[in-house]
């Protein structure tokens, strides 16, 4: 695959799929700029080649074509001062507002276009649509790794229109090389830790992750799956009844793959969901009927601390707890602790974007583990070896 070092793009329009879908609030401010500033780096490397700059992204799910909450026209000035250039904004992707500024454009230029998912083309992967975006630049470059999972017209299709003059950013390479460095290069122990709610959302990974991992911990909603099929009592907390004869079929896989799988023994538990819950923390089997476990308790915390604290390398991805509220928030920060500590031990961290890339950010340690994904999705396909069509287009 070839990354954007491997041109100079002086006087060439650089078309650019990033993935700028960033958390907006009520009044149309950024939340969480994260990935405009990840994408940064190849959008300057570019300008100061001499090249101009076309920006294609989307930004949430629109259901109904162009409607202002969804529009990219409110990131315009942010993303002006990130890049420190004054930019320009097309109200449409290929319209004639997209043409006649794609046209006009000059080295050191940039333009923004209008969200991709007002046409339902894009994620239907329509061949006629990703041409007419292929015609405003002259170089394709991908570096929207969170949206390479998906066949869209943007991101798999439209490299074709481009043969020989297709490359990753920065963004999309690194991506791709921390991924690769925990797949297959880890310095071991080797130890994965999964959270989030359900079971089934991490069947695949989980399943191949024991082919590769020294140490699994699982922790999160997931856990009581695990629990309940072991004839623990878990009263109100979260379950997949359909699920646990597959729990109990990967702890028994886990054994024989001499994987030492790390299940939570106790929790916090919580007489309702809610930060102002009446709480204790008691063993994750004996839970009242009407009572719920929300976060892991301090021995599962201190146990996986241990674990984490002997691996060289650490993969993590879902949190502990609901730990967007306050109360339910000690697993998950007792976990990020360990891995920073870890890191700076010299173990090497990946944390797998979504709701892990959102604890450490509110934790305030997004700078002191090895790397943080901006792909949640497209990072578990990854690692369940999968192949991503964005990046397959990039190689074929």
């Amino acid at each position: 695959m070839k990354t954007i070092d491997d041109l100079n793009f002086s006087g060439k329009k650089a078309l650019i799929r990033v993935d700028f879908n960033v958390p907006l609030d009520e009044s149309f401010n950024i939340t969480d700029d994260n990935r405009i500033q990840g994408a940064a780096p190849s959008i300057k490397k570019i300008l100061a080649d001499g090249g101009a700059v076309i920006l294609m992204s989307h930004l949430g799910r629109p259901k109904e074509g162009p409607t202002d909450k969804y529009s990219l026209k409110h990131i315009v000035e942010h993303l002006s001062n990130v890049l420190g250039v004054s930019v320009q904004f097309a109200d449409d992707c290929i319209g004639n507002d997209a043409v006649e500024k794609s046209a006009n454009l000059k080295a050191g230029e940039v333009l923004l276009l209008e969200n991709l998912r007002f046409y339902k083309e894009e994620e239907k992967g329509d061949k006629g649509f990703a041409e007419k975006l292929a015609k405003l630049g002259d170089v394709y470059v991908n570096d929207a790794f969170g949206t390479a999972h998906r066949a869209h017209a943007s991101t798999a299709v439209i490299a074709e229109f481009f043969p020989g003059n297709k490359y990753a950013g920065y963004l999309m390479a690194a991506e791709i090389n921390n991924a690769e460095k925990v797949l297959n290069n880890p310095e071991r122990p080797f130890t994965a830790i999964m959270g989030g709610a359900k079971v089934s959302d991490k069947i695949e990974l989980i399943e191949a992750l024991l082919e590769k991992v020294d140490n699994l911990i699982i922790g999160g909603g997931m856990a009581y799956t695990f629990v309940k099929a072991q004839g623990g009592e878990i009263g109100k907390s979260l379950v997949e009844l359909d699920k646990l004869d597959l729990a109990n079929e990967l702890l028994k896989k886990a054994e024989e793959k001499g994987v030492n799988l790390v299940l939570p023994t106790d929790a916090q538990i919580a007489d309702k969901f809610a930060e102002d819950a009446n709480t204790y923390d008691g063993p994750n089997n004996q839970i009242p009927e009407d009572k719920e476990g929300l976060d892991i308790g301090p021995a599962s915390s201190a146990r996986f601390a241990d674990v984490i604290g002997a691996s060289n390398t650490l993969l993590w991805n879902g949190p502990m707890g609901v730990f967007e509220f306050d109360t339910f928030a000690k697993g998950t920060k007792a976990v990020a602790d360990a891995v920073v500590a870890a890191t700076e031990r010299g173990a090497f961290s990946l944390i797998g974007g979504g709701d892990s890339a959102a604890a450490v950010s509110k934790f305030g340690m997004t700078e002191h583990v090895s790397y943080v994904s901006t792909g949640g999705g497209a990072l578990l396909e990854y690692m369940e070896g999968k192949v991503l069509p964005g990046v397959q287009a990039l190689n074929d």
